[in-house]
């Protein structure tokens, strides 16, 4: 039971918490200021939960501090599906953009967040410094390096793109995704996610107390993490996606397709 409560801790938190962001940036978009405010609350209260419990070392210190950064980390991501805080091209792709311009054409769509993300990850940093509980910080790098894994794959191209997963304020999104069979930097990505899952591994095994359970609890992100990666490479299919299934409950009965065409790559869309 040791090993097994942080884990199902870790995957309950993260299906709950993802299905109430889907469902509440898919509501009306009067209700975003309210959602907005007490989840900065909420954000500017778990920043204060980081640092309290950086000094504690134990099991207690470590679930307060990876509660702490989920908090945080969900409410950048309702403000970037909300459609507050994204970058300074709000448009599709355009049609003629290749290579490196479709590159800096997709980053402005989402600077301003991914700035957001690290300077938040800098306070983490200084906040725990030195201190025995790292959980919070590393889960929140953690999160930070798989986020940035998986757009840049969907950049490249992967079969099955999340774009059910988007809310209609930010469809155009759609536009720089693209559908591709495969992509160079994929194997990549997955050789890097198993290293890094296998290290936590190793630390969770050779570890003691709340620097155990911190362990367990980030080895059991990472796991999922790679769940979500291998959605990405599942054959294009027209039944739901199993990572909409996963959040039916949040999605509603259908989810309706993106209204902008994904961009494909070479026999990828076949």
């Amino acid at each position: 039971m040791v090993v097994a409560q942080p884990v199902i801790v870790a995957a309950v938190l993260w299906w709950i918490s993802t299905g109430a962001i889907l469902w509440l940036v898919r509501r009306n978009a009067s209700t975003f200021g309210a959602s907005l405010a007490l989840g900065g609350v909420a954000a500017a209260a778990a920043v204060g939960g980081l640092w309290l419990s950086a000094d504690d070392a134990s099991a207690n210190g470590a679930y307060v501090a990876f509660g702490c950064a989920l908090a945080v980390w969900g409410w950048h991501e309702m403000g970037f599906l909300m459609g507050k805080l994204t970058g300074p091209r709000r448009t599709p792709c355009p049609a003629d953009a290749t290579g490196w311009r479709r590159f800096a054409v997709s980053a402005e769509t989402v600077i301003h967040h991914e700035i957001a993300l690290a300077l938040t990850a800098v306070l983490f940093v200084a906040l725990t410094w030195g201190q025995p509980n790292q959980t919070g910080t590393l889960t929140f790098l953690l999160l930070f390096g798989m986020r940035l894994s998986t757009k840049l794959n969907i950049f490249l191209g992967v079969p099955n793109p999340p774009a059910d997963l988007l809310p209609r304020g930010l469809s155009y999104l759609g536009s720089y995704f693209r559908r591709a069979r495969f992509n160079a930097l994929f194997p990549v990505s997955l050789a890097a996610s198993i290293v890094v899952t296998i290290l936590l591994a190793e630390a969770a095994l050779t570890s003691t107390g709340g620097e155990r359970t911190g362990y367990i609890l980030m080895l059991s992100l990472a796991a999922l993490g790679l769940l979500e990666h291998g959605f990405l490479m599942l054959p294009k299919s027209h039944a739901r996606a199993p990572e909409s299934a996963l959040w039916a409950w949040a999605l509603g009965p259908e989810t309706k397709p993106n209204h902008v065409a994904l961009a494909t790559s070479g026999e990828g869309d076949r």
